[in-house]
């Protein structure tokens, strides 16, 4: 059996290192030394027994990277081709390559590998390792696999450098692109890490990569979470109680009626790390930006490939997920609305049932409750009800929403959703109550308690004021640029601007959040329509809920007065001053306002600007849009529209988000393209805008549900704290008991 030992022991090595030279330093400049001293020991540490093993393509550079990160740990370097394969073989790798043939190379390779042992060490694996499950089984068992992701395009370039035109595994008829793409799915099985490689990246560059990637998996408590209505004093003396990304997204909400936010930040990748994923697939951009955001300990890469293939394979009826398309002059359309409920909350709510199942303990059922002001209703009911079915059996879910607050088509959407785990809600109220009443229950301990002793049932929620629940967004606002980057409208760098409908603040939030982790994002203009307190408070500091009543509107998912995620936003540019946010909204329960200060109001403008569209201007642009391009627009994506002719300045290009289907909103629809007499059956709405043949098809997802026989069942409730809470006892008894 081929062994290496662990590095050299501590003492030994301490010997040879502390030479005259760093004696003399050690005694002359003893912080310095110190200095120097625990940077070597804290390398030295991420080795220990483990291997750390580089993973894959041909001419991802793993030899000369695994050289270097065997250098800076001072510990033995393997690769496998050399020192393994060919001492084994007694020949060169293409000699034996060319004796046996493909199959049987790597049935021999595989075997290599199963007789392979070492601890300690950097091993460069070849590029046809991860082919061989047993043998990559072996390797895993004592070993940290770190992929080297390269571009296929910049291998392509290396191995035409290196006059490579084939490699193991191509077959006859087979391009070395082809060969390239097929074995990506083995190195996505294998890898506990990946590390980005643009094609300019040096070995130095990619090594230093490699030891940080490995520090991160190796201290996931790095990675916590505070609440946005901490103080810094409170904070450190709550050193032993940190939260972590799995149980934020149980808790969702705060103990002290804050939302949770990454302590350090969130991730900024390179410019080269953007660039290598312009060729990408959608699901491969949402894997890589998700691992940034998601610490190892948490959801191994592995699940969370899992969690992301499951929640944008077969559920979207575009290929793209997320297409871009252009609109007009500098205008071009994020389409949102290809998930199975026709609107953007399906980006997070196909995948945040996933990663809640994941993450929650096996002993304890849980009800998922959440608010809604149109479409999270059906999203989340439909997301949840995907779930493997011994998971439904421990997680149900509640959705409230206000009873005559939504639109026909999404009220018969929620009821028609609605499944064995998965139940709505109408409240004789609006969205805010609905709202302000989840909020209240989760940080009723007496309550919550009482859930716990009496049914063995804890709480958790699914609106975006879970953290969850903003990744995924922030991934569709990152792949939109990156698209126009692949279909050269811009090269990558030049600035975009984003025009975003928003009531919650959360879908702009993740576009502020995508900004800051290094998409070129230039303004954020927040779209408002007649209940426009955003836009007045980004214009004026002011958040005024005095006097305000909630107006009903064409574009209901955005008919919200206090917008839960802004609490977020403010405490980032306040630099996580959370007694001043604890103030502001101590003020705006009591009062009813609060002022921003001048220097944070100067600060968020830098970001964001805001305007609103009137009910009027709102239909007029549906029927300017589809007269002039034969495109339908939504009317929350009219209302940012509107608002984009307004605000934009026309230098670069501008990024609408289409956030809907228009089919969920037929009434308003056919009233703004001057149809028919509008029924007031959701169905019949929906046939008669099929029965345009100029009109684009409605939604599959839409029709489907609304067929559905015996889909007006659902339960109506008061207003009322206690009739709610009433209500979530019934439904767990009904479920868990």
């Amino acid at each position: 059996m081929f062994h290496v030992c662990q590095y050299r022991p501590l003492r030994l090595i301490t010997q040879n290192c502390v030479s005259s030279m760093c004696l003399k330093l050690m005694l002359s400049r003893p912080v310095a030394f110190a200095q120097i001293w625990k940077s070597w020991l804290s390398n030295h540490s991420l080795v220990g027994s483990k291997n750390i093993i580089l993973m894959g393509p041909p001419g991802a550079g793993k030899t000369t990277v695994g050289r270097i990160v065997g250098q800076k740990l001072d510990c033995p370097v393997i690769d496998i081709d050399d020192d393994v394969l060919e001492t084994t073989w007694n020949m060169s790798v293409s000699e034996k390559l060319q004796d046996v043939g493909n199959e049987q190379f790597l049935e021999e390779e595989g075997k290599a590998l199963l007789k392979f042992s070492a601890s300690g060490s950097v091993i460069s694996l070849t590029g046809s390792n991860p082919m061989h499950s047993a043998g990559m089984q072996h390797m895993k068992k004592n070993g940290i696999i770190v992929y080297l992701d390269v571009p296929t395009t910049v291998i392509m370039s290396r191995l035409k450098s290196m006059k490579v035109d084939r490699i193991v595994g191509q077959s006859p008829g087979i391009s070395l692109k082809e060969i390239l793409q097929f074995r990506k799915q083995f190195y996505k099985r294998w890898y506990d890490i990946r590390v980005l490689c643009g094609g300019d990246n040096a070995a130095e560059v990619v090594a230093e990569k490699v030891l940080d990637a490995v520090k991160r998996y190796q201290n996931s408590e790095l990675e916590t979470f505070i609440s946005t209505r901490s103080s810094r004093s409170e904070r450190s003396m709550e050193k032993n109680s940190h939260k972590y990304f799995s149980d934020v997204v149980i808790e969702g909400l705060a103990p002290d009626g804050g939302l949770f936010v990454p302590e350090r930040g969130l991730p900024k990748f390179t410019a080269g790390e953007w660039q290598s994923l312009i060729e990408a697939t959608y699901i491969e951009r949402a894997q890589v930006i998700l691992e940034g955001c998601i610490h190892p300990a948490d959801i191994p890469a592995s699940k969370l490939a899992e969690i992301v293939g499951s929640a944008y394979g077969e559920n979207f009826t575009c290929s793209k997920i997320a297409p871009v398309r252009h609109l007009a002059g500098n205008q071009f359309l994020l389409e949102l609305f290809h998930g199975p409920t026709a609107s953007f909350k399906d980006f997070a709510l196909q995948m945040v049932p996933h990663i809640f199942a994941y993450c929650i303990p096996r002993s304890c059922n849980y009800l998922v409750l959440v608010a809604t002001s149109g479409d999270t209703g059906s999203a989340v009911l439909d997301g949840f009800s995907r779930l493997h079915d011994t998971d439904k059996q421990r997680i149900a879910v509640i959705n409230f929403f206000p009873e005559d607050g939504v639109s026909p088509i999404q009220k018969s959407q929620m009821i028609g959703c609605q499944k064995e785990n998965a139940w709505s809600v109408g409240v004789k109220s609006d969205f805010d109550f609905c709202q302000t009443a989840i909020k209240q229950i989760f940080t009723n301990s007496d309550y919550t308690g009482f859930l716990t002793v009496e049914y063995g049932t804890a709480l958790a929620a699914a609106n975006s004021i879970n953290w969850a629940r903003l990744l995924p967004q922030i991934v569709y606002h990152a792949s939109a640029y990156l698209d126009l980057v692949h279909q050269d409208i811009i090269p990558f760098g030049s600035p975009v601007d984003v025009c975003i409908p928003t009531g919650n603040f959360g879908n702009i939030l993740a576009a502020l959040y995508a900004k800051m982790m290094g998409i070129p994002i230039r303004k954020c203009i927040c779209a408002s329509n007649e209940n426009n307190v955003l836009t007045d408070f980004i214009r004026t500091g002011v958040y005024d809920l005095r006097g305000r009543k909630l107006i009903p509107t064409f574009s209901p998912a955005v008919d919200i007065l206090k917008s839960s995620n802004l609490e977020r936003y403010l405490h980032l540019i306040a630099n996580e001053d959370g007694k001043l946010v604890t103030q502001l909204y101590n003020q705006l329960e009591k009062q009813g306002h609060f002022q921003l200060r001048k220097d944070l109001l100067e600060k968020l403008q830098q970001d964001v600007v805001a305007g609103w569209c009137s009910e009027e201007e709102c239909l007029a642009a549906i029927h300017s849009v589809y007269s002039t391009t034969g495109y339908i627009l939504d009317t929350h994506t009219a209302v940012a529209k509107v608002v984009a002719d307004r605000l934009q300045d026309r230098t670069c290009p501008i990024i609408i988000s289409s956030t809907a289907h228009y089919s969920k909103f037929a009434p308003a629809i056919l009233r703004a393209l001057r149809i028919a007499e509008i029924k007031q059956n959701p169905l019949s709405q929906l046939h008669l805008l099929s029965s345009y043949s100029p009109l684009p098809p409605v939604h599959w997802g839409l029709l489907e549900t609304l067929k559905k026989k015996g889909s007006e069942d659902h339960q109506v409730c008061a207003a009322d704290m206690s009739m709610l809470m009433s209500c979530i006892e019934t439904l767990i008894q009904n479920h868990f008991m």
